[in-house]
């Protein structure tokens, strides 16, 4: 008899949906999402990225789902009530659950579930987040408390890497109630299985007008503050180094500033927002990839799973919550200090020696990035699970 695992996310999403369909097909455990954000069933608006987004991989195949519905005068994971879900535990009830799985718990829907659970069945809690960011004071300590109670409403977490176990344990959690299953991503397709990435990455370097034998330092994600690319801009023009290009890929508030700063520079190149059919090529095009986020709330970074997926060196900032994970210094890539211009420049001086360096290094990131794999998260769901259930 399989373990009813009701799961409980706001929409989906790129990084989850696969698993899902993985999980689904357990013979230990039997799943049911519960989508809590009803007007995400379509698309949704990313604010950061300054468009609709509608992904063009399937997120909804290959395992039951249904979506709550959100009665929120103002719909969306942007604040505590614009998700409520006044028959969420009513269907999870109805479905039988054995188990709930929850991740976040800042909407009024999930909380509220998880409330209602604790001392029914096994609440279990799916999150990144990490202390990384914490200064201490007042305010620190004051939230601190306000997160200790929010977890006590929780049985037990699966962490995503050491980072987050860390901010388990400081917030009232023990080892025996904390399990690993690692952050991850799709392997196999971002791993160019065909070779066809490949071959679409030559045809775009030759359209850029970027040697074969040239290093390409790739930086992926939103143009802001967070994830810093103006650092990255600022190291490419003060390294000018032959043979060397930068790509951009993305959209945000700091696109104007950042395509002014490159004005003129032939090794400096933008490409917009890429849906994940075509993120593959991307980094297949690339050479190294740079995340210099300062923050705050860089709790991970999938960015670097993906391209480390499709074997690339890593350069990322001690702010990013993977960092300690999966980049091993020399040996896949290098951590360089936040906001730390000089010491990002000298890394990626270092890093773009020769072409065979960073081939190596990106080697190096395929063997890590192998353990960091939906199968490994089903196989953590599944051992541990089943001695939850009583």
């Amino acid at each position: 008899m399989k373990i009813k695992l009701a799961i409980i996310t706001s929409h989906p999403i790129q990084y989850n949906a696969p698993m899902f369909a993985l999980l689904a097909q357990s013979g230990i455990l039997d799943i049911k999402v519960f989508y809590t954000w009803s007007q995400s069933r379509e698309s949704f608006i990313d604010k950061d990225f300054g468009t609709t987004i509608k992904w063009d991989i399937p997120l909804l195949e290959g395992y039951e789902h249904t979506f709550v519905e959100n009665v929120s005068k103002n719909p969306g994971p942007g604040t505590y009530s614009g998700i409520v879900c006044p028959s969420l535990n009513r269907e999870i009830s109805t479905w039988g659950a054995q188990a709930l799985l929850v991740y976040g718990w800042k909407y009024h829907a999930h909380y509220n579930a998880m409330r209602y659970y604790k001392g029914r069945i096994p609440v279990c809690f799916r999150g990144d987040s990490t202390l990384i960011d914490d200064t201490g004071g007042m305010k620190q300590a004051i939230r601190h408390l306000v997160l200790r109670q929010v977890y006590r409403k929780v049985d037990y977490a699966f962490y995503v890497g050491e980072n987050n176990r860390r901010y388990y344990l400081q917030l009232g959690f023990n080892d025996e109630h904390l399990f690993f299953a690692p952050h991850a991503v799709d392997n196999y397709r971002f791993g160019d299985p065909t070779g066809e990435m490949k071959l679409q990455a030559d045809q775009w370097r030759n359209e850029l007008s970027i040697g074969q034998n040239d290093i390409v330092v790739l930086f992926a994600g939103k143009f802001e503050q967070k994830k810093n690319p103006e650092l990255l801009m600022q190291a490419a023009l003060e390294l000018n180094k032959p043979g060397i290009h930068f790509l951009f890929a993305g959209n945000g508030f700091l696109e104007p500033a950042l395509k002014e700063l490159a004005s003129g520079n032939p090794s400096i190149h933008f490409i917009p927002f890429q849906n994940q059919s075509r993120m593959p090529v991307v980094y297949h095009l690339s050479d190294i990839l740079v995340l210099p986020s300062r923050g705050p709330e860089e709790t991970w970074g999938l960015v670097v799973n993906e391209a480390m997926a499709c074997g690339k060196a890593i350069l990322v900032s001690d702010r990013c919550g993977c960092a300690i994970d999966l980049v091993k210094p020399g040996q896949n890539g290098y951590i360089f200090r936040s906001d730390d211009r000089e010491h990002c420049r000298t890394l990626l001086d270092i890093m773009t020696e020769s072409r065979e360096q960073t081939r190596k290094m990106g080697e190096s990131s395929l063997k890590i990035i192998a353990a960091w794999s939906y199968e490994a998260v089903c196989k953590s769901f599944e051992t541990h699970l089943p001695d939850l259930v009583k």
